[in-house]
């Protein structure tokens, strides 16, 4: 191994590409042979003071460029380019999984997707590729058409994915949506006008504010606390700010993983009644949950709005959702709906459907569970020491960060390492005084567990390393 240090004081531009065109300068001056290994990233990361992310990059650079190979274990070796063909790579020498996970040298970088939430491949695709082929035979006539009317077999379907426990809606007020956020979007548009305000936790489901904000409503904060949304705060807000409508997650709450209290709903609810406020309930957890639990829309039928759909527990890519409005409201919101969304697509409403009422979907969340579980095994293996919050059915964990990270700090290096995840802000629907220092893990994403393994180990390597392990220059 030679005992190369490279020059970086000379050239422009990042310092991980400087040191990628250094390195190809130096193979070509001879400086560095065919077959001379370069140093370990961590050795030359010391040595020239960079972090050991920039040497990476570089390495990957390089080894794009076609001048370098390296292998996990074994190093990274310049290779001879005037041989045409190198040596075909025996199946005793499977590619690397270092290269998985290894910036790119551009934006559009591959990277392990931890800032997500949707169902892990389970298999589910080869049953929705048969059910497809079916609905495309039997209704060739309604897929060539809009969608004009909603067969009761939907509703059937929503009120069996809604059920939770000893609660069940009523078939009648089930309107099917293109997904959960959809019947949000549709419920809001119900209900409130612009320039109406909308309660919502300190740290939740922040998209909804901001689509919220985007028509013309806004956004008003209360506080929410280990477990869940504050009923206290929640009425100081009612009384000061008068919000039309608040949107809740009580049952898994994103991302906290919070349970709310039935006590605690009980109060909210009052709250709510007191101050003629509607209510969201965002259930699209809730459905991974094997014990049941307590439901906002058993407490007040008459002005909650329970939604869910398949996108955490079946697939995400299928869209399908519902809402369960209170008896009067189902035809506004449905109009609503199509209003927002352009429409219901007759082929994803017809799909979610057979799924749930076939008992498809109820096959495939089993699985779900048990995938997410094995995972959550795995995060709690890795990140043992640390606090965090997690839930053995649920695809994610809310990490609390050591001194000295900050949550947008520490999610740009993760990013720079090769893997993203979602910093504190992601959650805050408004501009907010109160730091936590946290950022949120998705494992479902990754569709193998060793990449998800993978995945923890590099933010394991990060938080053990601290800020010393960091640094923004270049």
């Amino acid at each position: 191994m030679t005992n190369w240090l490279p020059d970086l004081s000379k050239g422009t531009g990042p310092l991980y590409l400087r040191l990628a065109d250094q390195i190809e300068t130096d193979i070509g001056d001879g400086a560095l042979p065919p077959g001379e290994k370069l140093p370990p990233q961590r050795n030359l990361a010391f040595d020239i003071g960079v972090t050991i992310g920039t040497v990476t990059r570089a390495y990957a650079v390089a080894r794009e460029r076609g001048l370098v190979s390296g292998e996990v274990g074994r190093g990274t070796y310049v290779l001879d380019r005037n041989v045409e063909d190198p040596p075909a790579r025996s199946a005793a020498q499977p590619l690397p999984e270092r290269l998985a996970i290894i910036p790119e040298a551009t934006p559009a970088q591959i990277k392990i997707r931890m800032d997500t939430t949707s169902a892990p491949d389970v298999g589910q695709a080869a049953i929705i590729h048969d059910l497809l082929g079916q609905i495309t035979l039997k209704h060739a006539d309604k897929i060539g058409d809009y969608t004009r009317s909603w067969p009761q077999e939907w509703r059937d379907a929503g009120r069996k994915w809604l059920a939770n426990g000893d609660w069940a809606p009523d078939a009648q007020t089930i309107v099917p949506t293109t997904g959960v956020h959809a019947a949000i979007m549709a419920v809001i548009a119900a209900v409130t006008a612009p320039g109406d305000k909308i309660a919502f936790e300190q740290l939740t489901y922040a998209s909804i504010s901001r689509s919220a904000n985007l028509i013309g409503r806004r956004s008003v904060v209360f506080a929410n606390d280990g477990q869940g949304a504050d009923a206290e705060d929640f009425e100081r807000l009612c009384a000061q700010q008068h919000p039309k409508l608040v949107f809740l997650m009580p049952a898994m709450q994103n991302p906290t993983l919070s349970v709310v209290p039935s006590e605690r709903l009980k109060a909210i609810v009052e709250v709510a009644r007191k101050y003629n406020v509607w209510l969201i309930e965002d259930a699209i957890y809730a459905t991974l949950l094997e014990p049941k639990y307590t439901t906002l829309a058993s407490l007040a039928p008459e002005r909650t709005f329970h939604v869910g759909g398949l996108s955490k527990a079946v697939a995400a890519g299928v869209r399908g959702g519902f809402a369960a409005c209170p008896a009067h409201m189902a035809p506004r919101v449905q109009t609503a709906h199509k209003m927002v969304t352009g429409g219901l697509p007759f082929i994803l409403a017809e799909l979610t459907a057979q799924l749930i009422n076939a008992g498809h979907a109820e096959v495939i969340r089993d699985k779900v569970r048990r995938e997410i579980a094995e995972r959550e095994a795995i995060a709690r293996r890795i990140f043992q020491g640390f606090d965090f919050s997690s839930h053995r059915n649920i695809p994610y964990l809310w990490l609390k960060l050591p001194e000295p990270w900050l949550s947008g700090t520490f999610k740009q290096v993760a990013a720079n390492e090769g893997v993203l995840i979602d910093d504190e802000d992601e959650y805050k629907p408004a501009r907010a005084e109160k730091v936590f220092h946290r950022v949120r893990i998705g494992f479902s994403m990754p569709s193998k567990r060793e990449q998800v393994a993978g995945g923890f180990n590099t933010l394991r390597r990060l938080l053990d390393h601290g800020s010393a392990g960091y640094d923004s220059y270049g």
